[in-house]
């Protein structure tokens, strides 16, 4: 990280009073003894109902639906339709929602609001997942709820997606800890091409993902007082989530440690899908996202198209979960650059 660059991200007193709220909210909610006081927390985490049509800023009409797999693991997912002219066929967005395995669903208002916007500005059909929530339900029963939504979508896209759907036009999306669970989830894809046969993951998108591990890294110890994220709430969730008695080197957090010997450089090189990766400047897990980044790299995957297709985007002055407040600028370069990478492949 660069030690050059000023010591707090540049935010509207607005915005940091919000986002401090924010902060106090969740920590308020979690215990010392690794559990959730959910009653409370559901004062602080408002949620958008489904079905609903809203019209964004451009012009766009975006209809939402609630559709059921298993009433009774609350597993179920949220559709995201733009109303459009354009005689194409639409992108598939798969998006993972965040907040370290253990809160939010895709009712929660900036995630139902991220997804409208992903819909409405890059002309796809979304879907966000509803998973399993740690520390009731700990690892892996977040990456079997996705993966298992992502084969329903496989199997049964007829009857729940729009016909404009371009299935051959895939992309997996996870923002935080859904972007540690895309990975996860692509990459078992990929180890089982099996299990899909319809759709095509042409890319996957993670956007501040969640890794970590035992070693303190440089942005962890330097970062400590920024708004959201810090050793000390990474630490709790990575408790709440992984099994009993494992530590941070488990292959679900440091996703290339040991465990990623297994994976074979067929893989890598030949299946795993184009990947873009955003970083934050204050974010304090951009070490362990630049280490992921690197890690593609060094497993040369392309794809199968004989170079690397890896590519890293850094906003220097973006906290943790920027995207979830659209009045911070960089929110709007996200959506952007998101629409680049989804039209050009």
């Amino acid at each position: 990280m660069d030690d050059t660059k000023a010591s707090k991200p540049q935010l509207s007193f607005k915005t940091r009073l919000l986002i401090t709220a924010n902060t106090l909210a969740i920590d308020v909610c979690r215990r010392s003894n690794y559990t959730i006081n959910r009653r409370l927390l559901s004062f602080f985490d408002p949620k958008v109902p489904s079905p609903v049509t809203t019209t964004l800023p451009n012009g766009v009409s975006v209809s939402s639906s609630d559709v059921t797999l298993n009433s009774s693991t609350d597993l179920w997912f949220r559709l995201f339709i733009p109303t459009t002219t354009d005689p194409q066929n639409l992108p598939l967005i798969f998006f993972i929602h965040g907040g370290g395995f253990a809160f939010f669903t895709p009712s929660t208002k900036p995630y139902d609001d991220f997804c409208r916007r992903l819909a409405g500005e890059l002309s796809a059909v979304v879907v966000s997942v509803n998973y399993r929530l740690s520390p009731e339900h700990r690892y892996p029963c977040q990456y079997d709820d996705v993966y298992e939504v992502l084969k329903f979508i496989d199997t049964q896209n007829h009857v729940v997606l729009p016909s404009n759907t371009d299935l051959s036009r895939c992309f997996i999306a996870g923002d935080s800890a859904g972007g540690n669970i895309g990975h996860h989830v692509t990459l078992k894809a990929c180890q089982n091409v099996q299990d899909l046969t319809a759709l095509k993951i042409l890319g996957l998108v993670l956007i501040q993902p969640y890794f970590g591990g035992e070693e303190r890294t440089k942005s962890e110890l330097k970062l400590t007082n920024v708004p959201l994220v810090n050793v000390e709430r990474t630490d709790w969730t990575w408790k709440a989530f992984l099994p009993e008695g494992a530590d941070r080197n488990h292959e679900a957090a440091n996703v290339f440690g040991s465990a990623s010997d297994s994976v074979s450089e067929d893989v890598w090189r030949n299946r795993f899908p184009e990947t873009i990766v955003f970083t934050g400047g204050f974010d304090p897990l951009q070490d362990w996202q630049r280490r992921y980044y690197q890690g593609l790299k060094d497993r040369k995957c392309c794809n199968g198209k004989g170079e690397e297709q890896v590519k890293l985007i850094e906003y220097p002055n973006a906290i943790h979960a920027f995207y979830g407040f659209p009045q911070i600028p960089e929110a709007a370069l996200l959506i952007r650059d998101l629409k680049d990478f989804v039209q050009k492949l």
